[in-house]
Parts: structure tokens; sequence; C-alpha cells
């Protein structure tokens, strides 16, 4: 049976070219980069070509990259460094309940520490009222974090406008930008961001590596420490392979980032629209029209998500019902409750997402498959015919 892939949003396939740029680096060019001889000294190279290649993509000095292990590492590093390292002027953070776990876990941390956190609501298509951020700063702000995009809704943040208030009352800002960088036009200072968190494995990179954009002046403590490595902020010996692996994949995205986004595009409203013809009773979750170009979340009534998956599963079609790193926990979706909608029917959300090898035929057979799937379901369902709860509107 051909699997249907339809989860890009929480990992992508690693391109070819990618692996193919990678492979020196494990059996040819291994030498530590922190080494004085010429086999360290050209993994070195070859890492701050990288860092050269990143910084380019997203309109930063090469200076300002930092590679970590991945966006939740990122994320971590980013709050918990800049927080800690402006403990003496304030300790009040302004972050919104629907952000990644990565950055609620990290501020929850420094809650704990002493730090005052504001977790500000959105409306109920996801968005993030400037004003409101605006409204929150006071004499003890230290830092905003608000992310590009959501991972779960794909609603689309006005970064921007939140960077520009941010800028004029001198706050430390910091967006997670893991769902956007190789999928939408990043540029760090057209988003008026200080710091900002990527992960080579959501455009099509190798798992395990990714990048903090610090911007140069920007006071932020190590997050790891036990070595010199990325200019004192990052200590562990660099994943070299990994780095020349994100940089290549982010080349490859970028080439050709507007004619996927609006391919993507297409293939996305295609499919909302006829999975909401097909099938009565399906709420599309999230803003719809500021959204990623490859994200789908619908809620389902009267059934539960993870049946809806199980029995995709066995026809070869991937889906979740959220953020990856969420799975398993059997907690609704703190995004979707925040959205305001019922812990019942967040049960009931599908996620579908995109990439750059969907095709109208991977689109098609979802929608053949997906509407029997549900009616057998909801014909075994005792809450059939319930009227759903209200949404918020």
């Amino acid at each position: 049976m051909k699997r249907t892939y339809l989860d890009y949003a929480a990992t992508t396939p690693t391109d070819p070219k990618v692996v193919q740029a990678m492979a020196p680096y494990y059996t040819e060019s291994f030498g530590n980069p922190s080494a004085v001889y010429s086999c360290g000294q050209e993994t070195r190279l070859a890492v701050e070509a990288a860092r050269s290649k990143v910084a380019s993509v997203i309109g930063a000095h090469p200076d300002e990259i930092i590679f970590t292990s991945g966006g939740t590492e990122s994320d971590n590093s980013a709050i918990k460094g800049a927080a800690r390292a402006s403990r003496a002027r304030g300790n009040h953070i302004i972050t919104t309940t629907i952000e990644h776990h990565a950055v609620l876990e990290s501020c929850n941390t420094l809650e704990k520490e002493g730090y005052e956190i504001t977790r500000l609501t959105t409306d109920s298509y996801g968005l993030v009222s400037p004003e409101a951020v605006r409204q929150a700063i006071g004499p003890r702000t230290i830092l905003i974090s608000v992310m590009h995009a959501n991972n779960e809704v794909g609603t689309i943040q006005p970064v921007s406008e939140i960077g520009q208030i941010a800028r004029e009352a001198g706050i430390t800002f910091h967006t997670d930008a893991v769902q956007t960088v190789g999928h939408l036009p990043v540029n760090v200072d057209e988003l008026k961001v200080d710091l900002l968190a990527s992960s080579a494995h959501k455009f099509y990179g190798p798992k395990g590596v990714g990048f903090l954009y610090v911007r140069k002046g920007t006071r932020l403590d190590p997050y790891m420490t036990g070595g010199a490595q990325e200019r004192g902020r990052r200590a562990g010996t660099e994943n070299v392979p990994g780095i020349v692996g994100l940089a290549k994949a982010l080349e490859l995205a970028n080439a050709d980032l507007t004619g996927e986004a609006e391919r993507q595009t297409a293939l996305r409203d295609y499919l909302i629209a006829e999975i909401q013809a097909r099938i009565p009773s399906v709420h599309l979750n999230g803003h719809p029209s500021r959204r990623l170009p490859n994200n789908v979340n619908v809620t389902v009534d009267f059934v539960e998500g993870e049946a809806v998956l199980l029995s995709l599963d066995m026809e070869g079609i991937c889906a979740s019902t959220g953020s990856a790193c969420s799975s398993g926990s059997g907690e609704p979706s703190h995004v979707l409750t925040a959205l305001g909608i019922s812990p019942a029917q967040a049960h009931c959300s599908l996620r579908f997402t995109l990439g750059k090898w969907t095709t109208e035929q991977d689109a098609r057979r979802l929608l053949e498959v997906l509407p029997p799937i549900v009616a057998r379901l909801r014909a075994m369902s005792p809450l059939t015919g319930i009227p759903s709860p209200a949404r918020r509107v």
C-alpha cells in the first residue's frame, strides 16, 4: 500500500540532496571543528559557510547565528537566556496561551524562579492583538515572545507590528519561527525580532539540528556551558553533518519559496472546501486566509480524532490531531481550547499538513477515504445527532 504522508508540520522527509551534502562529513571530513589541524579546519570552514548561508536567507549577519539541536533548544535558550541576562532590569515576560510547549514550559520554569508571566489570549482565529501586547507592557517587562505562526492551526501572527511595539519600548522580542522558516519569507529586520528560533527537520533537513538568531547587542546568558563553541553561547562539539544539511535544506527551500507556497495554498484551500462539502458538521480551526500555506485543521463533530487517525493509518494515510510534541498526552489541545473550542470538540480535531511532495492525487486519496471513515464512526457514536457545543466567535 502506498503511503500518503500528510503530517509535514510534525516533520519532513530529508531531501536526498541534503543527505548527499551531509554524507562526506560523516566519513571523510569528520574532524572536530575546534581542532587546529587541517582535518578540523576543513569542518570549521564548512560550519562557517553554513552559518553564512543561513544568515543570508533571513537577512542576518553570520555572527548572529547560533547552531543548536533544534527548535526546542532554540526556544529554551532564547527565553531563559534573555530573561536571566536581564534579571537586574526586570522580571516580567509577555507571551501567549497558544505558544509551542517549548515556550510555555520555559516560561513556567522562569515563573518558579520568581519571574512574572503574562499569557495573552487570542481571538477565535488564534490571532494575537498587537494592542493587547502594548497594554500588557509594564516598567519591569524584559521579554516578549510571540510565535510567527501556530504549529497546530496555522494562524500567522502580526509579528512585525508586535516587534515595532517591543522596539519602541526597548524590550527584547523573541519569535518561534519553526513553522515559517523555509516556507514563508522571513527577514529578521522586517519582522523586527531580536531572537528567532528554527529547526531543520521542518524544511526537509535532518533532525537534531536548528539555529537561533540573536540580534547583535541582545543580552543572552548561555543555555549550555562547558565549552567555547558558538562564540561561547552554546557549548558542545558542533554537529557538522547536521549543520551542513540544515544550510543546504534552507538553500533549497528558499530557491522556490513563492512558487511552492502558492501551490500548497491552492491544494490547502481545495482540501478545506472539499472536506466541508463532503462531510457535514466540519469546522475550520484557525484563520481562514491568514494561515500557513500547508495547514488544514478541522473539527469533525461527533467523532474522536484519534479513532479517525487510526482508521486513516489503516488506509496508509498519515495525519495528526495537533502538535506532534503533545501526542499521547491524552489532554485536549491547549491551542484549540485557547481559541474557545470546548475540550470535547478539541478531541474531535484533525490536522492535515502538506509538503513539497504532496500531490493532487494525495489530496484526492484523502477525500476518497475520509468521508466513509467519519460516517462509520459517527454511526457508532452515541453523540451523533446531539447539537455540538457553541463555539466562541
